[in-house]
């Protein structure tokens, strides 16, 4: 569906971007990750065709994004920075969505404002931050978009709002097949509704798996083991991590959980506990956290 490769693009003498690729399926959820000023915002404007890039192919459906018209009617996107018409309402926004979307469904946008409880009359100026991310949720979803993407989607939204929102998203992905593109540093979050998830660092793709792929491959243990002193029973294992508390080793090993665990029953634990990282421990790693954060957050 998406499909991004060896994309760069520099802005004077600053390289944002560096032979980036990036790979969404069709009616998928993928979470685009990494620290401020990886370049997650210059790729996603790259996506919603902002940017052209100096080098590389921004396609979706094998059709590049950048003046392509056809294309950009089928994607919804919601900033973080958010811009309205300063003397705008709901009711003039949906007018203008309605003539740049030929999809619109006027129908879901009466629904939606319903449900969020917007008024339709207010400038839109005049409401919160929150309230506007949620008018901008409302309109992108509302021109019934092939392709959604979100940056900092829930930034600023209470617990129930929130809710909705993903609730909304998720039915559409299951229901008519729409492809997801979030950015979010809520990395519980995303942990919850994403399939992919694509790491960024300095331009770059560091890490591009399946959820589940990514979690399965590295694993946190803390463990008691019956050895003589010097003996080390995760030799030959990919230890990333270890440090000793009394009796009890605490280690994350990268490969393959069901091969690690083999590998460390063979040495006849007294007590063992082995758990695959969440993505928020695994974000910290491949971004090179020092030992004093790894070791506040991941035991």
């Amino acid at each position: 569906m998406i499909r991004i490769q060896n994309v760069s693009k520099s802005f004077e003498d600053f390289q944002a971007l560096k032979d980036l690729d990036l790979h969404v399926k069709k009616g998928s959820i993928y979470g685009l990750v990494g620290v401020n000023g990886s370049g997650k915002t210059t790729l996603i404007k790259h996506l919603t065709g902002v940017f052209r890039p100096d080098k590389g192919d921004i396609l979706i459906d094998g059709q590049p994004v950048f003046d392509n018209i056809s294309i950009k009617e089928r994607i919804g996107y919601i900033s973080d920075d958010l811009f309205f018409f300063a003397m705008y309402n709901l009711k003039d926004s949906s007018r203008f969505y309605s003539k740049l979307y030929p999809r619109w469904n006027q129908e879901r946008y009466r629904h939606m404002l319903q449900q969020f409880g917007l008024s339709e009359k207010k400038k839109l100026s005049r409401f919160s931050k929150g309230m506007q991310k949620q008018a901008a949720f409302i309109l992108a979803m509302s021109s019934m978009p092939d392709v959604l993407v979100l940056d900092e989607p829930i930034d600023g939204l209470d617990p129930i709002v929130r809710k909705k929102v993903m609730k909304y998203i998720v039915e559409d992905v299951s229901e008519r097949e729409m492809t997801v593109l979030v950015s979010s540093h809520n990395l519980k979050e995303m942990e919850g509704i994403c399939d992919s998830i694509g790491i960024l660092n300095q331009g770059r793709m560091v890490i591009e798996r399946d959820l589940d792929e990514l979690k399965s491959g590295i694993s946190k243990v803390q463990a008691v083991f019956p050895r003589e002193a010097g003996q080390e029973p995760w030799k030959g294992l990919n230890v990333l991590f270890h440090e000793k508390r009394g009796s009890v080793d605490l280690l994350i090993i990268k490969g393959e959980t069901q091969q690690v665990e083999a590998a460390l029953l063979k040495a006849k634990p007294v007590i063992m506990d082995l758990l695959p990282l969440t993505l928020e421990e695994i974000f910290i790693y491949e971004m090179g956290g020092d030992n004093d954060e790894l070791k506040e957050i991941l035991f």
